[in-house]
């Protein structure tokens, strides 16, 4: 189970579960008949939400759709451009204020990062045939060829847990959106090829987010690796962005009508747009009521583990976290006694000595984000000219796929399972563990690379 995952299974999480979250559950975790028949009605009731078809910048017809590709990269790389210059000339950061701010925003994207790629998963059942072949590449890729280094779930896993975001995060509802559309298309391929098609139509095109974000990322010491790998891979002369339009060429249905058929890979193109997307998730952010948020959520675990001996505006730590909605005020009454000195470095404040350092008498009761987000409330004006350094993340040292997985039990059981079948009962042994749950496990990866020989030797 990944850290994500055991999240998402916590008690307090399934008490804040919403519609789209137990929707994100199930599809992400039920691969079945019954529940291809469930994603199909999800994903069309996710079609009719959407407005006029007219209103999505696609040519009106399929013909132009390199023309529109190549002019839409031509101005994200424009302005970009601009970006860069502005920062050059002294510009602040556009999108993160501060390292706990970039955090936040990798958490709320977590459910959509977590099953990237999962709208192509029904395509691999034709892996004879050429025309997918395309879209096959595209999904292996988003799987990292089986290695685990360059899996995206596996990447964005690691870059979470690096950055210590693995404590209790308050997702929204609306967080999960866009991950469970990705998974409904994955789990109706054959109903929805047409959506599929122009869902990667349009999130296969480079975004300006995503440049910027690396940048900044980079700016603040965390790993941008995520995010520039999807700048190369995305590219419209030779990747994702150009594969996707030979797909929407080469598939469409005998027998549909031409209009029909590019006005649903219309509509499928339209689904990016529901839900939270990465800029509004960004400037959603609010670093004190972050906080605030933060240690109201703690706030239950601490109220009966401190002593009476420190007292705050007359009241025990024990009495200021014994009801909600007085953690503002207990942070006030720190600053006023002088625990909490703001716009000056932390390490001048006496509650940051408690949390952080050798002998620190709190040491490990909040995450690395939980630490980010005091941190930076508490320094706000106050600049560490190390943190502004662009400093250069640490990448993982890649090890032999095999050895990693020598000892894992699933790996195991595949492999004994793999022994007797041969040709394409293989490839069906195999195709479950390609799936969003799995392929970023051992077993996955190794399933994903015996996928890529099975099928290089069929064909």
């Amino acid at each position: 189970m990944t850290v994500f995952q055991s999240l998402l299974s916590s008690s307090d999480q399934r008490l804040r579960e919403g519609p789209l979250r137990s929707q994100y559950q199930r599809l992400l975790t039920d691969w079945n008949t019954e529940s291809s028949q469930w994603a199909a009605e999800f994903l069309q009731a996710q079609l009719d939400c959407l407005g006029p078809v007219e209103d999505n910048p696609l040519p009106t017809s399929p013909d132009q759709l390199m023309d529109w590709v190549v002019l839409n990269c031509s101005s994200v790389a424009q302005e970009y451009a601009r970006y860069l210059h502005g920062r050059m000339q002294g510009g602040g950061r556009r999108y993160f204020l501060n390292k706990a701010h970039a955090l936040y925003f990798l958490q709320c994207v977590a459910p959509t990062k977590q099953v990237d790629g999962a709208w192509l998963y029904g395509v691999l059942v034709h892996w004879r045939d050429y025309r997918y072949d395309g879209l096959l590449t595209t999904y292996l890729e988003e799987l990292g060829d089986g290695e685990p280094m360059q899996n995206h779930v596996a990447i964005y896993q690691r870059l979470l847990a690096e950055q210590g975001c693995d404590g209790d995060f308050a997702w929204q509802d609306q967080h999960f959106h866009q991950g469970a559309i990705q998974l409904a298309l994955g789990q109706s391929a054959e109903s929805h090829l047409p959506e599929i098609l122009g869902y990667n139509l349009g999130y296969e095109q480079l975004p300006l987010h995503l440049l910027i974000c690396a940048y900044e990322l980079k700016e603040l010491s965390i790993d941008p690796y995520y995010f520039s790998l999807h700048v190369t891979i995305d590219n419209a002369s030779s990747g994702h962005a150009r594969r996707a339009v030979q797909a929407v060429l080469a598939l469409m249905p005998r027998g549909m009508d031409a209009q029909e058929y590019w006005q649903r890979v219309r509509r499928g193109y339209q689904l990016n747009d529901l839900g939270l997307g990465s800029t509004a998730v960004i400037q959603a952010f609010d670093l004190e009521d972050e906080l605030v948020a933060m240690l109201e959520r703690k706030r239950l675990f601490g109220q009966h583990m401190h002593s009476d001996y420190c007292r705050f505006e007359g009241k025990s730590v024990n009495q200021w976290l014994a009801h909600p909605g007085q953690v503002r005020g207990f942070l006030q009454a720190l600053q006023d006694k002088g625990w909490i000195k703001r716009n000056r470095a932390p390490e001048d404040s006496r509650f940051w000595q408690l949390i952080e350092g050798a002998g620190a008498a709190m040491f490990g009761v909040f995450s690395g984000y939980e630490k980010q987000l005091l941190r930076d409330w508490i320094a706000g004006d106050w600049r560490d000219a190390k943190s502004t350094a662009h400093a250069r993340p640490a990448r993982p040292v890649s090890l032999d796929a095999n050895t990693q997985m020598l000892d894992d039990p699933e790996t195991q059981a595949l492999r004994k399972a793999l022994q007797e079948p041969d040709g394409e009962q293989l490839l069906s042994l195999l195709l479950p563990w390609l799936g969003p749950d799995r392929h970023h496990r051992p077993a996955g990866l190794f399933a994903t690379r015996r996928f890529i020989e099975l099928r290089a030797a069929l064909r």
